[in-house]
């Protein structure tokens, strides 16, 4: 039987443009590294134990038409000026033997910054609540962030958003990827 709880998982971003939709989100997962792959997306746990490594170090673990799975944020449009944004937020508990959370974002009109934080704030919380912290959801993320971090039940948050702004006559793509690895 096949032991399908990822051990390693890294972080990848891109975006593409083409005159079909289809091509735009291909040319965005080329720019993410990931093309050569079958994507399978999941939902939203990072399992106990599981180490994020770096980009680089994930995409030299990749075997070409390898069944891939992934918490994947994407966005398109062809809007002339239109900003879109992908972001993936992660939410790390302290105790390794606990779950984390990965959360999606797809949006429109949303910088990168707004993305971030708005992956980030889902992300944690889910966590959050999870281990039983909530905090006033109508608080802003810098304030949310340093309550969670002062309970002492995450490392960290973080994020890999990507944005773009759409141009004339064509599809633009953007995408945000966790990609989890099997030992």
């Amino acid at each position: 039987m096949l032991n399908l709880v990822p051990t390693r998982m890294f972080l990848t971003k891109g975006v593409g443009r083409h005159k079909y939709r289809l091509k735009s989100f291909e040319e965005a997962l080329r720019d993410a590294g990931v093309a050569q792959q079958n994507l399978v997306q999941v939902s939203s746990i990072l399992p106990p134990y599981c180490r994020i490594i770096s980009r680089n170090e994930g995409l030299k673990l990749l075997v070409p038409g390898a069944i891939s799975f992934c918490v994947l944020a994407r966005c398109d449009t062809n809007e002339h000026g239109r900003l879109i944004a992908s972001s993936v937020g992660i939410a790390v508990p302290k105790q390794k033997s606990n779950w984390g959370y990965l959360s999606e974002v797809h949006g429109y009109g949303m910088n990168k910054r707004e993305a971030e934080d708005m992956a980030e704030d889902l992300a944690a919380g889910m966590l959050g609540t999870t281990l039983g912290y909530e905090v006033d959801p109508d608080k802003a993320w810098s304030e949310k962030e340093q309550a969670y971090k002062s309970s002492g039940l995450f490392i960290k948050t973080t994020n890999i958003t990507q944005t773009a702004r759409g141009v004339k006559d064509l599809w633009t793509t953007t995408v945000a990827i966790a990609v989890f690895l099997f030992d």
